[in-house]
């Protein structure tokens, strides 16, 4: 089977395939993985083909643009117009050149549909969030400002469709691309228990758990009790971890911070906190005994994983999504301020009531039953016998 597999230029995005690639390559498959060179070293280890879309004018490569395409409608009707249009050569020379059986493309890695629809190759979205619809939806707390946004600019989003034709592209409307419906075979990375209203998606959807990988070097427990903090390193919040080290100093808890890829200057620190700028986050979750994180869809799972309870600080409306959804279950407590008698209040209830660690031990193992990367190839070579 060949496979041609397409992301967007960002970890959250890209980390949780690379267990599915791994696991198709080493049953024989080919995949020819359409990335950007900083994710080159990844995609070829998990025996890949890399295929460089750098230098194509792609306007996503900017951070700050590839984190509004979730949150802007009809910002992300633009983007993915002028990224399939500046890929347009590039992709469709290739495509043609490698004619694969399959595209896999990220939810929001529009111009891999765009080709599978132009090509007509069997298309399967790869989702790293819930898959979301109109029942799911609910969980996305839009602003009411948003919705009216969206709706206005759809008229000129639907211009945009227009170029997209012009090209050869079989696209109708804006809705018809950023949404998948119930006929559209799709890679979950969760399990069916967590994601919110599961019943409502067809069996083309696999829910196939997080992409969970080992444990590289262990961490030491030097507490009874572990708290861990992580707000990712897309959104920082300098403001929670200040909070975090006034609410934890002088506690007999066990306290590691990452602050994400730049380092904040917290000064003299007591000796039951420890600030990192990266940490293997594995192997402090596999000690943690609660998880104050921000919610992404990577990291909550990754805590549940390890049954942690989570301390709920949303930044996103998808963020939101896991947040309203953990809450739900009973695995973790939203977070309403910052403040630091609000925050050891959270801790110390997720702490001093089992229910949260039961529940995350029941969505841990909704995790570890759902199949994993051998699920997925099993579907994905299922499309084509």
């Amino acid at each position: 089977m060949k496979i041609a597999w397409f992301c967007i230029p960002a970890h959250g995005h890209t980390n949780p395939t690379l267990g599915i690639v791994k696991e198709l390559t080493s049953a024989g498959h080919e995949i020819y993985y359409f990335s950007f060179e900083m994710f080159r070293e990844k995609i070829e280890k998990a025996g890949a083909h890399f295929i460089s879309c750098d230098g194509c004018d792609f306007e996503m490569e900017d951070k700050g643009n590839a984190d509004k395409v979730g949150k802007d409608m009809a910002f992300a009707a633009e983007l993915l117009v002028n990224s399939t249009l500046a890929l347009d050569e590039k992709v469709s020379a290739k495509v043609k050149e490698l004619s694969p059986d399959i595209i896999v493309s990220d939810s929001v890695a529009y111009w891999g549909k765009l080709t599978a629809m132009k090509y007509n190759i069997p298309y399967v979205s790869s989702t790293t969030t819930f898959a979301f619809n109109n029942q799911s939806s609910r969980y996305m707390k839009h602003g009411i400002g948003e919705l009216f946004n969206m709706l206005f600019t759809m008229p000129k989003a639907n211009k945009h469709i227009k170029k997209l034709r012009d090209k050869g592209y079989p696209v109708k409307s804006i809705i018809e691309i950023v949404q998948n419906s119930n006929d559209t075979n799709t890679i979950v990375y969760t399990s069916k228990y967590f994601q919110p209203c599961a019943e409502t998606f067809s069996d083309k959807y696999h829910f196939i758990g997080p992409s969970i990988r080992p444990v590289e070097k262990a961490v030491e427990k030097t507490a009874e009790k572990t708290v861990y903090i992580s707000m990712g390193t897309v959104v920082k919040n300098e403001e929670i971890y200040r909070s975090c080290i006034e609410a934890f100093k002088g506690t007999d808890y066990q306290v590691i911070i990452s602050t994400g890829t730049n380092s904040c200057n917290f000064g003299s620190l007591p000796d039951n906190i420890q600030v990192y700028e990266s940490v293997d986050q594995m192997a402090v979750l596999s000690i943690a005994d609660v998880f104050i994180t921000h919610c992404g869809m990577n990291s909550a799972s990754e805590g549940l994983y390890f049954e942690v309870p989570l301390i709920l600080c949303p930044q996103t409306p998808e963020q939101g999504a896991v947040a309203a959804r953990t809450a739900e279950l009973g695995a973790g407590v939203m977070l309403d301020s910052y403040g630091k008698d609000d925050i050891k209040k959270a801790v110390e209830t997720v702490l001093n009531d089992a229910k949260y660690k039961e529940a995350a031990k029941k969505i841990s193992e909704s995790f570890k039953s759902a199949g994993g990367a051998k699920e997925a190839r099993l579907f994905l070579e299922s499309l084509i016998k």
